[in-house]
């Protein structure tokens, strides 16, 4: 009997605890988390040098996250990690690691323990680089990550809404749900012409109360713009192309024509010049005048003639 009343009441005892000193913080990626040391009921310590922090991802191990107060430097995390004054846990830039269960401890006393569950929503899409421009599909997946001990989410815990706050099931414009599997729900969607598309995940609980939700915007789908864009350009580089072209005629034409007026510049029609000397005695000159200038020369000068008939030989002659 007495042992029966042992069993009892540390059953009690446990129910009590979990009762007043477990909570449920949900958080998305990149916040900062505060998980509380000390409940309502608890006394709060002005010094947190006996404080203990414990790290449960599973049922399976324990990691000590904050000893005596200090953050463990071994930790990859530790850089992340810090005490407030009222020995809170502090956790900056929140990921989808940090997910699990806290235990606050102070000293080796377990029945003041205070275990938050952190809970972390998270959205990622499939292609991660997917190109708004290409009309393709894009398969979202909600995930929340929490402390694997507290077994699978509850069905249609996970769902998904549009603008307008509607819950997307089935298949419609645009996207299409998958299922729900665990505590992970998928979407697909496609690129839509127009507008961007904004797609809602919501975590809720037992009463359909959201708890958390996450969104996630889809770019639209601007091939059409891009084509008209570039038919636009397109035609703008052909006329450009013309008018140089026409310009570039015109002005061969132009120079054409003036060579055919004047063909050869003034230095080589000098050199078409043929010098002819013709010498002529004058007889009627006295003596004394043909011993000074026994000749006069004179000089003419003609243009050799493009085209000479065969019968014809032209007699040029200088008349003094």
């Amino acid at each position: 009997m007495d042992q029966l009343e042992l069993i009892l009441l540390s059953v009690l005892l446990f129910e009590a605890a979990d009762s007043v000193g477990r909570f449920s913080h949900y958080y998305r990626p990149g916040h900062e988390a505060a998980l509380p040391c000390f409940t309502e009921s608890s006394s709060e310590t002005s010094s947190c040098s006996n404080i203990h922090w414990l790290y449960n991802r599973d049922q399976t191990s324990t990691q000590d996250t904050v000893v005596n107060g200090n953050v463990e430097k071994s930790l990859d995390r530790s850089v992340r990690l810090s005490l407030s004054k009222n020995c809170s846990l502090l956790i900056s830039n929140i990921t989808a690691e940090d997910a699990g269960s806290y235990t606050c401890r102070r000293g080796r006393d377990t029945q003041t323990d205070v275990i938050t569950d952190l809970n972390v929503l998270i959205i990622s899409a499939s292609p991660p680089d997917a190109d708004p421009n290409r009309d393709g599909e894009v398969t979202l997946t909600c995930s929340l990550e929490r402390y694997r001990g507290l077994g699978p989410c509850q069905e249609n815990s996970i769902r998904w809404v549009n603008e307008t706050g509607a819950v997307l099931l089935g298949e419609g414009v645009g996207y299409k749900f998958i299922r729900q599997m665990n505590c992970s729900s998928v979407l697909t969607v496609r690129h839509q012409s127009g507008h961007s598309r904004t797609y809602t995940c919501q975590f809720v609980d037992e009463t359909n109360s959201v708890t958390i939700e996450a969104e996630y915007t889809l770019a639209p789908n601007d091939n059409k713009t891009l084509i008209i864009i570039g038919s636009v350009v397109g035609v703008v580089v052909v006329v450009v192309l013309i008018v140089i072209t026409a310009a570039f005629v015109k002005y061969r034409t132009t120079t054409n024509m003036k060579e055919d007026v004047d063909v050869h510049p003034p230095d080589q029609r000098e050199a078409n010049l043929t010098y002819v000397t013709i010498s002529h005695d004058n007889q009627k000159a006295s003596p004394d005048t043909k011993a000074k200038d026994d000749k006069i020369v004179t000089y003419s000068s003609i243009r050799n003639p493009v085209k000479v008939e065969a019968d014809h030989d032209p007699n040029y002659s200088c008349v003094i």
